[in-house]
């Protein structure tokens, strides 16, 4: 049992009596575990997934750049800021977040800082989701974008109008959501 006293998430292991893959995706895979649990066994299903990154890029004028992306599970077109998956074979989290700025908003940034980092939903898949701040914009070369990418455009925003929608419930894409709420904290703690 980890030391409560200390606000900080701990690692945990549980012996694992039986692992089986219930489906092999493209990005993803479907597994059930066996595992030793007070005394006892559970068995629990869930997602694996390579991780991702997300970029809350803002401009010189406070702006936010984000993208428009057809997310099917959910039937609707989200407002997004470029992200994408940790699956490029031993690709830095900070490096799969220049490539993926690069990719979905054809930006490079001069500035990083992390954001902050989560699960998105840890009862049901291990995707951890690493966010970062970029500044200091510059154009980058044009990408060719496929499948659901192809029509997401970019476009600024005020981060003040974001940070509203988000408040109010109007956007709820997890790495926008997150990076805005970040954001919005850290400024607030720069007074």
């Amino acid at each position: 049992m980890a030391d409560e006293s200390e606000l900080c998430d701990s690692a945990e292991q549980h012996e694992i009596r039986e692992r089986h893959l219930d489906l092999q995706g493209h990005v993803i895979d479907v597994t059930s575990e066996r595992f030793d649990y007070d005394g006892g066994q559970l068995t629990r299903q869930f997602v694996e997934h390579p991780g991702a990154v997300g970029v809350l890029a803002i401009d010189d004028l406070d702006r936010v750049a984000l993208v428009h992306q057809y997310r099917h599970p959910v039937r609707e077109r989200l407002w997004e800021v470029p992200a994408g998956l940790l699956d490029v074979p031993g690709e830095l989290p900070l490096d799969a977040a220049k490539r993926e700025l690069a990719e979905e908003a054809e930006l490079v940034a001069e500035h990083w800082l992390h954001l902050i980092d989560m699960y998105t939903t840890p009862g049901g898949s291990n995707e951890r989701l690493r966010m970062y701040r970029a500044t200091g914009l510059s154009p980058a070369a044009h990408f060719e974008r496929t499948a659901e990418e192809q029509d997401m455009g970019l476009t600024w925003r005020a981060f003040d109008e974001v940070l509203d929608a988000v408040l109010s419930g109007r956007l709820h894409n997890p790495t926008l959501v997150a990076s805005i709420l970040a954001e919005a904290a850290n400024r607030s703690r720069r007074g």
